[in-house]
């Protein structure tokens, strides 16, 4: 190990432990030299035990509860993602994106509740959700940031006067390196090959290329460093989802059934029951390319005076392309066989159609193009006015956009179908569903290619989607900081501006192509559709018996084929049905004042601050108005807009004082106990300060038939208050050596203010309803004359009859299965819709034990980390709950395990991870009042490494190497919504310094 003395103040020394290494740069205890009589020693970090040694520093001298992790070298940070790392941490855990972290959850609450910051600095997020929608998170997305540069990545969980406020759950502070931390010149190099095992169609092995330079003059005035990462990666993922579950109490009939239906374990009258909508499977191909890069100058002409000027970037393209096979499960349900749960689902589904024609099977192609970018520019001035008082200022302005990367916008869906299923079923027993399709293309009245295999010749268009959403967040922050040493401690006060803007766009542009392959099989030119076998991709579960015949192709091409053939333009360009921009300026002021000194002999260390902080918000939306619901099929409705855009503005503002308490005491040699009270707001997300109703959808069938459940619209609420969070942590840590220690510790956070939806029904923009109209109700008498039972379909083609001057008595009703659009007029009623709405209405307490041990074995170079997190909640979602209420509850609580083992000695180093976290509510509202429950997921990783010459190290690793799978349910088990099958990732790479 390398080290180097540098002199340091009383007040440098002070302030590296009431920041730690999250407090501003450049007035750390690493880049102050400030005082000739006063010495420390400065230790490079230069392995992995070192690296431990100084997170296991911060974690004891910082004041609350702190855990870090810290880099082993300059640019050498255990892991490529900082989200694989932060999940080693007690209480962390983290949500995957296409089985890579992505974002973290503390001690149970979730992504939008902790703030992420960077050197101190409160960083803005951007993102698009997969398949299209309104980016409405104010989490930071981890897979967007390389390592490269960073220093160390600490975990505030308990509250501080002089840190930014938006995190209950904890402030993550992401700390880079400064060339003047680390004088001379300094180069590296690096290379990976990535090997994604899960890759089906792209390239088998990726590069990941790296670089960092650092440089200071020899006196110790200049410095400048810079560091580059690209990253391409492919990937493929394959599984099942189901888009609704739609539960309700059982009265002895089941909507849309066979009249001789079989019912197998019938649920009891009264009993909830859940029936799906449909099953899907998937195939999704990724590719994704990443950039970073950051630059750093530092000026220091004199001691006292040090100024850093840096500049972040990152990119990140996502491209995605996606198949589906589809059956929809809405109409002539021949038998069901039920479960025997509290909430009962049909683990047995079928549809044996006998003389009904073949219906369509689903075969959806998809692309999603967008990039996210990052940039941000800062500046930190830190002048020591004597050895006794420092004054620094810290600016910066920082940007994360997200928009698309194709004329189509973000996301496209071609719907494809074939009307080849004469019978369909669902096994639901198993964790992967069992789809049954009685295969049949020989009915003349589809008029498919009669040859007993599905092929391109039985599949046609139906409608195009195109989705076009973007968002981007700016952030302008201002803190000028004084800091005063005293004999017994010190003060530290400052004051701060920060003005955030975050504006949303997102338009949903449909397209009419053929008919699902009922008038136009086989009209897709030749070579656009590749046949697949979906099951063939799933080989951790058992797919036996399941149909899996499909197509995979290109959206894009699809489209752009189709906007010739029938009359329209490729380009997402419809009406916003989403243009919002949420403002907010906040002004801050705080005090901090931190005492030490010993109580009974013993050395203690008290920090106590007060925050007061006044928030004013702004929000508006250019909305795009709807003029129509369109009645399009049976059960399909098409919200339309036409009726031009409408200006919404709301303003509000909310002052806040938060006072924070910690004190440590060590009773005992190398024992510290702590005690910390503090309170903590976090915001409210985007789509809650809305000030426009959106998300407008139609009802799931004609609202005159009973079990239709109305239409749906969201409204915001600017005026909503952030969470309040009083917290009290209570700890004992024994340090035992120096890199070993157990510590345990209880937290409670009883928090107010969450956001609960509040269901009213109401109508939106004057929309009217054609299903219950005046040509409804005469479709209905038709029907009854003509002694025919009154369906969603039989009801669709008498009116769509009508309305097109179409002699209904002349030809069967199941004829009237090519779609017509039923327009709304005059005479028909108002729409209601179920709107929910914000508001301030609920409270809960989150309390738990974390437990943790670190221990090396003296000299031998083995050594472990272990720990494991409680987090209980007095709010939780009930199953068997009415489900026409909405139900509030608290998400993402789980138990969490960490087990690492280590060793190290001169050349090698070898980690083995093992990260585990209990099943947890995700949402309470997966599908209107619907839950989401992630199951029990757990992964092991490993890492190993070789010092070859003192320039030369090279590396393998491992993520997921036991290929585990994640998969969400509903109220029961047997209500699968998502299953996604993962595999192993490795990387294969070298780095060489200079």
């Amino acid at each position: 190990m390398s080290k180097k003395i540098f002199t340091k103040t009383r007040i440098a020394t002070s302030l590296s432990l009431i920041l730690g290494v999250t407090a501003l740069p450049a007035i750390s205890a690493e880049e102050a030299s400030l005082k000739d009589s006063d010495e420390i020693e400065i230790i490079a970090v230069t392995g992995m035990l070192s690296s431990i040694k100084e997170s296991t520093r911060i974690k004891r001298d910082a004041s609350g509860v702190v855990d870090a992790i810290s880099a082993e070298d300059i640019g050498k940070f255990p892991d490529t993602n900082l989200a694989e790392s932060l999940q080693r941490i007690t209480g962390v855990s983290i949500d995957r994106t296409n089985g890579e972290g992505s974002k973290v959850t503390v001690r149970g609450f979730g992504p939008d509740f902790n703030m992420v910051t960077l050197n101190g600095r409160t960083m803005p997020a951007s993102g698009l959700p997969a398949g299209g929608g309104v980016a409405n998170s104010r989490a930071f997305e981890f897979s967007n940031l390389a390592s490269d540069a960073v220093k160390s990545v600490s975990v505030y969980k308990t509250g501080k006067a002089n840190i930014a406020t938006g995190g209950i759950g904890a402030v993550i502070d992401i700390v880079t390196g400064k060339p003047l931390d680390n004088p001379g010149m300094h180069v590296s190099v690096g290379a990976k090959a990535l090997m994604d095992t899960s890759n089906r169609v792209g390239d088998d092995v990726t590069p990941e290329l790296s670089g960092l330079f650092s440089w200071t003059d020899d006196d110790e005035m200049f410095g400048a460093s810079l560091t580059v990462n690209t990253q391409e990666r492919h990937s493929s993922t394959s599984g099942a989802f189901v888009n609704q579950w739609r539960t309700g109490a059982f009265d002895g009939t089941i909507p849309q059934a066979a009249d001789d239906i079989q019912l197998n374990n019938a649920p009891d009258i009264g009993q909830l029951y859940s029936m799906p909508s449909d099953l899907r499977y998937f195939i999704t191909d990724q590719e994704r390319e990443r950039t970073n890069a950051q630059l750093t100058l530092q000026f220091r002409p004199v001691e006292s005076l040090t100024a850093t000027l840096d500049y972040t970037y990152s990119k990140q393209d996502t491209f995605q392309a996606r198949a589906e096979q589809s059956i929809w499960m809405d109409t002539y349900k021949s038998s069901l066989g039920f479960d025997d749960e509290t909430t009962t689902t049909p683990i047995d589904y079928n549809e044996d159609r006998g003389a009904q024609p073949p219906r369509d099977l689903g075969l959806a192609q998809q692309e999603l193009n967008q990039v996210n970018e990052n940039d941000s520019i800062g500046l930190n001035i830190s002048y020591d006015v004597n050895d006794y008082f420092n004054i620094t200022f810290d600016g910066h302005s920082s940007t994360a956009d997200s928009s698309p990367d194709a004329e189509y916008g973000s996301w496209v869906n071609a719907g494809l179908g074939a009307n080849i299923s004469a019978g369909q079923g669902v096994d639901f027993s198993n964790d992967y569903p069992t789809m049954r399709v009685d295969f049949d293309d020989c009915d003349p009245r589809r008029g498919l290619n009669c040859n007993g295999i599905l092929d391109q010749d039985d599949v046609g268009t139906s409608i195009l989607d195109m989705n076009y959403a973007s968002q981007k967040t700016d952030i302008d922050e201002f803190r000028l900081i004084g800091a005063y040493e005293f004999e017994e401690g010190s003060i530290e006060f400052g004051i701060e501006s920060r003005s955030m803007e975050s504006h949303s766009v997102q338009s949903l542009t449909r397209h009419t192509m053929g008919n699902w392959g009922v008038e136009n099989p086989g009209e897709l030119p030749a070579g656009f559709l590749t046949p697949v076998n979906f099951t063939k991709e799933i080989n951790d579960f058992d797919k036996n018996g399941a149909f899996n015949q499909g197509f995979t192709g290109s959206a894009s091409q699809i489209g752009a084929w189709a906007a010739g053939q029938y009359g329209f333009d490729f380009v997402a360009n419809g009406a916003s049905a989403t243009n919002r921009t949420i403002k907010e300026d906040i002004t801050a002021a705080f005090f901090q004042l931190d005492l030490s000194g010993e109580l009974g002999g013993r050395p203690y260390n008290i920090s106590a601050g007060l925050r007061l902080e006044s928030t004013d918000v702004t929000s508006s939306a250019n909305v795009a108005l709807p003029n129509a619901v369109a009645w399009e099929g049976n059960n399909d409705f098409n919200v339309r807009f036409g009726n031009g855009m409408q200006d919404f503005s709301a303003d509000a503002n909310y002052d806040h004082a938060l006072p924070s308490f910690d004190f440590d005491i060590e009773v005992v040699d190398n024992v510290v106990a702590r005690f910390s009270f503090s309170k903590t707001i976090a915001r409210p997300t985007y789509d809650q300060l809305s000030a426009a109703a959106s998300d407008v959808s139609g009802p799931t069938g004609p609202t005159s038939l009973p079990g239709v459940q109305l239409g749906t619209a969201s409204n915001g609420n600017p005026g909503l208050l952030p969470l309040e969070s009083n917290n009290i942590d209570l700890s004992a840590e024994w340090y035992f050596a120096e890199t070993s220690y157990v510590s345990i510790g209880y937290y409670e956070k009883r928090v107010n203010n969450f956001a609960g939806r509040q269901p009213v029904e109401e109508n939106v923009y004057g929309l009217r309803d054609a299903t219950a109209g005046p040509r409804a109700q005469a479709a209905a008498l038709a029907l009854t004359a003509l002694g025919e039972e009154i369906t969603d379909t039989n009801l669709f083609a008498m009116v769509a009859a009508t309305e097109n001057n179409v002699d209904f008595y002349s030809m069967p009703a199941e004829d009237f299965e090519v779609q017509y659009d039923v327009l709304p007029n005059g005479e028909d009623p108002l729409m209601d819709f179920t709107v929910t709405k914000f508001v301030n209405n609920k409270e809960a307490k989150i309390d738990g034990f974390e437990f943790a041990v670190q221990h090396f074995f003296g000299e031998t170079g083995f050594g472990f980390q272990a720990n494991y997190t409680t987090v209980n909640g007095d709010v939780g979602f009930d199953n068997n709950g009415d489900p026409s209420v909405t139900q509030f509850a608290l998400v993402g609580l789980s138990d969490t395990a960490n087990l690492i083992l280590m060793y190290e000695n001169d050349d090698f180093q070898a980690r083995i991870a093992y990260n585990w976290r209990d099943k947890f509510l995700n949402t309470q509202a997966q599908y209107i009042n619907e839950p989401g429950y992630t199951e029990e997921y757990a992964q092991v990783d490993f890492n190993v490494a070789y010092q070859v010459t003192e320039e030369l190290s090279v590396f393998f690793e491992g993520i997921n190497i036991t290929g585990e799978d994640t998969r969400t349910h509903g109220r029961t088990t047997a209500q699968l919504w998502n299953l996604s099958e993962q595999e192993a990732r490795y990387a294969l790479g070298g780095r060489y310094t200079f």
